[in-house]
């Protein structure tokens, strides 16, 4: 519809006379226009009206023109309905099976990848060819667009690069020697077999365009496997597959789409690899532990349960790898390591997943003071090698009625430290009673949630009281890294005492962005302080604290066979990797993030995200 002009506009401008209307003389007593203004603007109407009549002759003859037929057969195949686009793609493999020919070839000789294919030619100057004949490349293709008669350029990527390919009829060697009409139904015919999403072998001879753009004049092309689906079209100004319903749920197309999430996860394995040699370096022996256990053991959590056929028995999947590693320790391996999963039955948002990544290790003759300096030291060379720098920056997604924002983290060793309790008796102006483990203590701490509108759901123990009141007040501090150091027994039944600190321990967690990225402590190593410690848990977990640890008897007897004094860390590697891919969400970095099944509805459960 015709754009209206604002309300001001028109009540400033005069109507212009129609062509055919003579133009009104000017009254009597005002300043009219010159006749030569007057016939010079004319003119310049004239001139206009002109052009304009001209330029649109010239787009009706474009468009009634004929487009090449390969080009209209893309387009109108674009624009067809995704299901008649698959049962088309499926009747032409059908017709090469049923002609005798393989559709799926087993083999195309590549002479390379298509990365070290620009990294080899990238130097040829426009408009030359390499000497070199024959390259094999192979890839998929992305882009298809007609030049002309016998002439079709594709994109073709693989590997994180792209390759232009500058097919000609004329090149090709199946074609020498036909005529030139022949010659050109053949390479059409060829052409219309090749889609956007296929995945075709080329073969020729590098060079440039005079353009200086570094293509393959291919002398062969071959069909290695069809794509069926049609790929999405990207909207004008994207970069790639928007949706996240899709891109998380069909990851593959994803990374088809989107060259930032391909990124995303090579720094993903950047980061593992760093954090391997890193331990590898300080003497870690890296080892694995169960993924099964009859006690789920090594933190606080809620197991997901199997079952093991054979033995009748209810299994628990890992929680945590904690307790393995620590009997490996009494056995004298005083540095070992695990990276792998763990899997805890809770709930899913942006920061969590069911299933997720970790390393633990644990030192012996060393404690948390060592961890502390160990850390800053392993995660701002972590952050140097991968980022450049320091500095991490974070682009937040734009919420209702609010801006995007822009964070900056900085992993610029030391890192602050925040004392728990006295932290949060600062931050809230009270004294917290002690001991903690009191009904007078619990008593004062629902009170202060209360007063703070802290919601903590049931059971209400002083642990999941003191937790909350932590999350809300101390963790909400700490956008660069922050050691929250020194939690209460309570809180920490598998930590040492303090050795200065009554009722307290020798435990930190590690914040940034405002979230848990490591968890360490000099590790307990009474037997009989920590099967009390377990008893105690054993009675949160018969109040309702379904992530209260389960008594282990068999942790407590190689306790008895003696622990050196031994410091254990844990760090979150998906939490990591947020940070250092620019990513809010966990799903960002994890290849096949938990999803809700297809058709389940949204509030089926309203806590899970």
């Amino acid at each position: 519809s015709p754009r209206v002009a604002p309300r001001s506009t028109r009540a400033t401008l005069s109507p212009l006379p129609m062509p055919d209307e003579p133009e009104a003389a000017a009254p009597a007593g005002e300043a009219g226009l010159s006749k030569n203004e007057q016939k010079r603007r004319a003119k310049q109407e004239a001139q206009a009206k002109a052009k304009a009549e001209k330029a649109a002759a010239k787009a009706a003859a474009d468009a009634a023109k004929p487009k090449p037929a390969a080009a209209a057969q893309e387009e109108e195949e674009e624009e067809q309905d995704p299901t008649k686009y698959f049962e088309n793609r499926l009747t032409f493999v059908n017709g090469v099976k049923e002609k005798g020919a393989n559709p799926y070839p087993h083999k195309f000789q590549t002479s390379m990848q298509l990365p070290d294919y620009v990294a080899k030619y990238e130097s040829i100057g426009s408009g030359e060819m390499s000497a070199d004949g024959g390259v094999g490349l192979a890839g998929r293709i992305a882009t298809k667009r007609a030049g002309g008669k016998g002439l079709v350029f594709f994109d073709v990527v693989g590997d994180g690069a792209k390759v232009q390919v500058f097919a000609s009829a004329d090149k090709f060697s199946d074609y020498a020697g036909l005529e030139k009409d022949e010659k050109a139904a053949r390479f059409s015919a060829l052409m219309s077999t090749l889609k956007r999403g296929d995945i075709v072998g080329v073969r020729g001879t590098p060079g440039k365009t005079k353009r200086g753009e570094l293509s393959l004049f291919p002398t062969d092309m071959l069909l290695l496997t069809p794509c069926l689906h049609m790929l999405p079209k990207v909207p004008p100004g994207s970069s790639g597959l928007a949706d996240k319903e899709t891109r998380y749920r069909q990851r593959y197309l994803d990374l088809i789409m989107n060259p930032t999430t391909r990124s995303t996860f090579i720094t993903r394995t950047r980061a593992i690899n760093f954090l391997r040699r890193f331990l590898d370096m300080h003497g870690f022996l890296e080892v694995e532990t169960p993924m099964m256990n009859a006690i789920p053991g090594g933190a606080t959590a809620r197991p997901f349960i199997t079952k093991h056929n054979d033995l009748n028995l209810d299994m628990y999947m890992r929680i945590a790898p904690e307790l393995y590693l620590k009997m490996l320790v009494v056995g004298g391996l005083d540095r070992v390591y695990e990276i792998g999963r763990l899997f805890r039955n809770e709930g899913m948002d942006l920061t969590h997943n069911p299933e997720f990544t970790t390393c633990e290790f644990y030192w012996a003759y060393a404690d948390y003071e060592d961890l502390i300096k160990f850390t800053e030291e392993l995660l701002s060379q972590m952050v140097l090698n991968i980022c450049g720098g320091y500095k991490v920056k974070l682009h937040l997604e734009a919420k209702l009625g609010e801006p995007a924002k822009e964070l900056e983290i900085d992993f610029t060793p030391p890192f602050r430290r925040i004392p728990m309790i006295s932290g949060l008796e600062e931050k809230l102006g009270v004294k917290i009673p002690l001991p903690l483990e009191s009904d007078e203590t619990n008593a004062f701490l629902k009170g202060l949630c209360a007063e703070h509108g802290v919601e903590c759901k049931p059971p209400l123990t002083t642990y999941r009281l003191l937790d909350k009141l932590v999350g809300e007040f101390l963790e909400s501090q700490c956008l660069h890294p922050t050691f929250i150091t020194d939690h209460p027994k309570i809180m920490s039944p598998l930590a040492k005492d303090h050795r200065s600190k009554p009722g307290l321990t020798e435990r930190f967690e590690l914040f940034a962005n405002y979230h848990e990225m490591c968890n360490a402590y000099t590790e307990l190593n009474d037997p009989v302080e920590q099967r009390a410690r377990f008893a105690a848990q054993a009675k949160d977990k018969a109040a309702g604290d379904d992530e209260a640890m389960f008594v282990d008897d068999g942790f407590i007897t190689a306790l008895e066979y003696g622990l050196p004094p031994t410091a254990g860390w844990g760090m979150g590697i998906d939490r990591l990797c947020m940070l250092l891919t620019d990513n809010e969400s966990i799903k960002e970095v994890l290849l096949f993030p938990a999803m809700r099944p297809v058709g389940m509805a949204a509030d089926f459960n309203p806590d899970c995200q």
